[in-house]
C-alpha cells in the first residue's frame, strides 16, 4: 500500500465521525505496513474534548503493541494536527505524521504552530498534502451543513 491508500483508510474513518455529526477528521496508524489503529473524531459521543481521531488512535496502538512509545509508526490523519495531537505524536515517538488538509485555525505542525518542528525529545517527519482536496471536501462538507442547519 501506498500514502494514498493509507489516507483513503483515514478517510473512511472521517466519514464515520460525519455520519455520527462528530467533525469527519480520521486516523489510522500504521507499523511495517500493516494498520494496527483506527479511529475518527468522537468528542461529542464521548462528551470528551480529548477524543480526537488521532489520540484515540494512539491509545489504540499503544495498547495493542502495549508500549506508549511507538517508535517505527506512521500516523495518517485527514487534517493537520491541532497542538494536543501533535504534541501526542511528539511524546508518542511516532516517526511521521501523514496528513491531507491543512488546519489554518488550530494546525499544530505548519498552520499556527509548529509542535513537532521543535521536538522536545524526538523528531517526527512529516509529508503534507496527500489527498488534500478529499479530505478538505469532508470538511466543508460538515461546516456547509453545520451553516445550513443554524440559518
Amino acid at each position: 500500500m501506498n500514502h494514498y491508500d493509507y489516507m483513503s483508510l483515514a478517510m473512511q474513518e472521517a466519514k464515520k465521525a460525519l455520519t455520527s455529526r462528530e467533525i469527519p477528521i480520521g486516523a489510522i496508524i500504521v507499523l511495517h505496513d500493516s494498520v494496527i489503529a483506527a479511529a475518527h473524531n468522537q468528542c461529542e459521543n464521548r462528551s470528551d474534548p480529548t477524543a480526537h481521531a488521532e489520540i484515540l488512535a494512539i491509545k489504540k496502538a499503544s495498547a495493542i503493541l502495549g508500549n506508549w512509545r511507538l517508535t517505527g509508526c506512521s500516523l495518517y490523519v485527514t487534517i493537520e494536527p491541532c497542538p494536543m495531537c501533535a504534541g501526542a505524536a511528539v511524546n508518542a515517538h511516532l516517526s511521521s505524521i501523514i496528513y491531507g488538509a491543512p488546519n489554518p485555525w488550530y494546525g499544530g505542525i505548519d498552520s499556527k504552530f509548529r509542535i513537532v518542528q521543535n521536538p522536545f525529545n524526538h523528531a517526527v517527519s512529516v509529508i503534507r498534502g496527500v489527498c488534500q482536496s478529499e479530505c478538505q471536501q469532508l470538511m466543508d462538507e460538515f461546516f456547509d451543513d453545520k451553516r445550513h442547519l443554524s440559518m
